[in-house]
């Protein structure tokens, strides 16, 4: 008598075979895959698009040195499925954010995820999956920027960069929940947005040189690098600190800054329990919400990037991907 063959459950996807622009972005069927030992597996609802997730794409590899084919994004809302053997925090039906296994790939443009259980926390009260979808990564950078790294205090400045950005938006209301006082560039169309947000100096980086006109931060957040960084030394006052989430390349002033009595370093977000849940406590407290520019179905990941990478969204781009 012969036995019967299982066929594993199969899911939808998003991969990509070839480094290249949105294009190469196309809808596959996979195997579904399965937690093993301290992981879960989630169903996907939402995941939100990020800068990391086009240039990945277009250099056509991870940060670790995987190559396609593969799937995209890191950031992930949904509902826990199935428990791997030894997790004891979350149970079948609990729902959950993350972005896990960062910088490594996660594979969130699909219909399931597995990751490690510690990498997901659960969703803030009242908040539906697209919204959490869109807090991981932006929301983790900007906290284990200015928290972790700046360590910023009450009535210290603060200068953000791209203040209405994906991580900018979210950036601004860390730092005004830190007791902190907010500058942040962005064009003008945008300044109404911010003064919402809580900056209170709002800097048309298209007619203000901030360079010139912004003088004794204590911290600046840079998500753009190059040059920016550069001219962003002379608004520190001496024992400022410089975050930059841009990896560095061979203009980024480390000795420079040193010179002049303050501190420039890169940072890598990484996934982190206790930052997502004080995140989550400050969403449940009403002092931080994420702006949703636009969603997509996940077969339109491509046209997600190519929104995205317009750079003139305000807030984040999220895919949806079950109710």
């Amino acid at each position: 008598m012969t036995e019967a063959v299982t066929t594993p459950p199969r899911m939808r996807a998003i991969s990509q075979d070839v480094a290249g622009g949105p294009e190469v972005l196309h809808l596959v069927e996979v195997a579904r895959p399965v937690p093993g030992p301290t992981e879960v597996l989630v169903r996907v609802q939402a995941a939100s698009v990020n800068p990391a997730d086009w240039k990945t794409r277009a250099r056509g590899r991870f940060r670790d040195g995987v190559e396609p084919p593969f799937t995209l994004g890191f950031d992930v809302a949904g509902v826990v499925e199935e428990v791997g053997a030894g997790v004891t925090v979350w149970a079948p039906g609990d729902e959950v954010f993350g972005m896990p296994r960062f910088p490594h790939p996660a594979g969130a443009y699909a219909e399931y995820v597995t990751a490690p259980a510690r990498h997901f926390a659960r969703r803030p009260a009242g908040l539906d999956a697209v919204r959490a979808a869109a807090l991981p990564l932006a929301a983790l950078t900007a906290w284990q920027a200015l928290v972790d790294t700046a360590n910023v205090r009450p009535g210290q400045r603060v200068l953000i960069h791209a203040a209405a950005g994906g991580v900018g938006h979210l950036a601004v209301q860390i730092a005004k929940a830190r007791g902190a006082y907010v500058l942040g560039t962005a064009r003008a169309a945008k300044h109404e947005f911010l003064r919402g947000l809580g900056v209170d100096e709002p800097i048309d980086y298209t007619r203000t040189d901030f360079a010139e006109a912004v003088r004794d931060v204590d911290v600046v957040l840079d998500p753009l690098g190059g040059e920016c960084a550069v001219r962003s030394l002379s608004t520190l006052r001496p024992g400022g600190t410089l975050v930059s989430i841009v990896p560095p390349d061979d203009t980024f002033p480390v000795e420079r800054a040193r010179v002049a009595g303050v501190r420039a370093v890169f940072m890598l977000v990484e996934p982190d329990l206790a930052g997502l849940r004080e995140i989550a406590a400050l969403v449940e407290a009403g002092r931080l919400r994420v702006e949703v520019a636009a969603t997509l179905p996940l077969a339109d990941a491509a046209k997600a990037h190519e929104l995205g990478e317009t750079g003139r969204t305000a807030g984040k781009i999220v895919l949806t991907v079950a109710d």
